[in-house]
């Protein structure tokens, strides 16, 4: 295989070539959610992960060029040092926009441009816009190609590639520049499902900070000189072999490439909690009107396949989740909120309702049914539920993903973002300096149109 081959060198192609008006319009309006819906969550997550004040203080503590602020909290630290705090919080409340197939393009690309353009000074909204538009573009088209065991945990594997090819973008690298960034990022994917399937730690809501800082530090190393891999995609120890065993649709990556932007898939989350979730939550809150009082239900039966197995599996903790990350990724927990409150909102995941007895009664009668049925292939599964009520009447109903809330069929629009926005803000770490969140909602809402980027982050320091 030569060098110009490689995958990675089309990509960088397609990434220093592509300008703004070559974007669609779905992908530019997804591109302006994105940057909306991520820095709410960032600023809700601040508030309510424990682990983050003492990460911020440590940053601080290291000190060096006050380029990028930390949202939500104030103060500037050098860019990669920003985009890692940032990233670590956008996804530490499982809020962020994903895919149809599941997995989040966003979380560590926004921060990475966010704090990027704060060094930068001057990045203009149509730059920012294109660059992020870009990075979506490539993660859903890797994302969407390839076969997964389920054992490298693909947000943080793809998204470090991604999210290197948008800063080069930012940055202005050439072509070979970029091939460079992509094959500097190459060489720090990480991150396997353990994350996903392990309990009580933090690092299942902090990993996109480890993507966005190593992202955005390639782009930076290839910008001063540094050749990375030439080989990084397709080489006989590349991402494609390595990673997902050479089974991978290169045609399929390729299609459209330049012309449709995949981004514009994006869907947005309704519900604070792992997106396989969602189809669980959306039928017990639809079969709640025929449950009627809740006293009424003698066992729900949750039928899943691979995925949603590991999200209900050991069951006491899962019914009974001792942390806001491991609720959040808890099948049985996330019902019996549901259940319980008529909703799951940002406030069901502390303390006081992991214990709420009223939550915990109805999480006791949760049992979990294996059925390969329901494994998680391509789109995030379908999720099923049968209530077996005192009177031995029987309630089944099983949910797509794509008939939730927030799927590409039944989409958030933007006035539900500007509300999740507000909620978000809530519960940010620190009161917003005023007007602050109106500033950030009409400049989004017209980014294209914007001189300096940089003004946004600059309203939550």
């Amino acid at each position: 295989m030569s060098i110009e081959e490689d995958f990675s060198r089309v990509l960088a192609r397609h990434v220093v070539s592509a300008g703004f008006d070559d974007l669609t319009p779905e992908s530019v309006t997804a591109a302006k959610q994105s940057t909306l819906d991520t820095i709410g969550v960032i600023l809700g997550g601040g508030g309510q992960m424990a682990a983050i004040p003492g990460v911020v203080d440590l940053v601080k503590d290291w000190s060096g060029k006050p380029e990028s602020t930390i949202l939500g909290f104030g103060g500037k630290v050098p860019c990669v040092d920003a985009a890692f705090v940032n990233g670590a919080m956008a996804h530490g409340l499982d809020y962020d926009d994903h895919l149809p197939e599941g997995h989040h393009p966003s979380s560590a690309t926004v921060p990475a441009l966010l704090a990027l353009s704060e060094r930068l000074g001057g990045a203009s909204g149509k730059d920012f816009l294109t660059a992020l538009a870009l990075g979506q573009d490539i993660f859903a088209r890797i994302r969407t190609n390839i076969e997964t065991k389920q054992d490298w945990h693909l947000t943080p594997v793809i998204a470090t590639y991604t999210t290197a090819a948008a800063c080069a973008k930012l940055l202005g690298l050439d072509e070979e520049q970029t091939v460079d960034a992509l094959g500097i990022a190459f060489s720090q994917l990480g991150g396997t499902f353990e994350l996903a399937y392990g309990v009580g730690h933090d690092l299942r809501g902090m990993y996109a900070g480890f993507s966005a800082k190593a992202g955005l530090f390639s782009a930076l190393l290839a910008e001063t000189g540094v050749s990375g891999i030439k080989t990084s995609f397709e080489g006989s120890a590349g991402f494609m072999n390595v990673y997902f065993g050479g089974k991978w649709d290169r045609a399929g990556m390729l299609a459209g490439l330049g012309e449709d932007f995949r981004g514009s898939t994006i869907v947005y989350k309704p519900w604070p909690s792992c997106g396989a979730s969602h189809p669980y939550v959306h039928t017990v809150l639809g079969l709640a009107p025929k449950i009627g009082s809740v006293d009424h239900i003698e066992k729900i039966e949750v039928f899943g396949g691979d995925f949603a197995k590991r999200l209900s599996e050991p069951a006491e903790r899962r019914r009974h989740p001792a942390t806001v990350l491991d609720a959040k990724f808890s099948i049985p927990y996330t019902i019996a909120l549901a259940l319980a409150r008529g909703t799951v909102s940002l406030g069901d995941f502390d303390e006081a309702s992991r214990t709420d007895p009223a939550v915990g009664a109805i999480a006791d009668k949760i049992e979990f049914v294996d059925d390969p049925k329901y494994n998680w292939t391509s789109s995030l599964p379908t999720g099923a539920v049968r209530v077996t009520l005192r009177g031995g009447e029987t309630l089944f109903t099983e949910t797509s993903h794509d008939e939730t809330p927030g799927s590409t069929s039944n989409p958030l629009s933007w006035d539900d973002l500007v509300a999740k926005f507000d909620d978000c803000c809530g519960y940010a770490g620190r009161e917003l300096k005023p007007g602050a969140r109106e500033k950030l909602i009409e400049q989004t809402r017209v980014l294209e149109q914007v001189s300096d980027v940089s003004a946004l982050p600059a309203l939550f320091g």
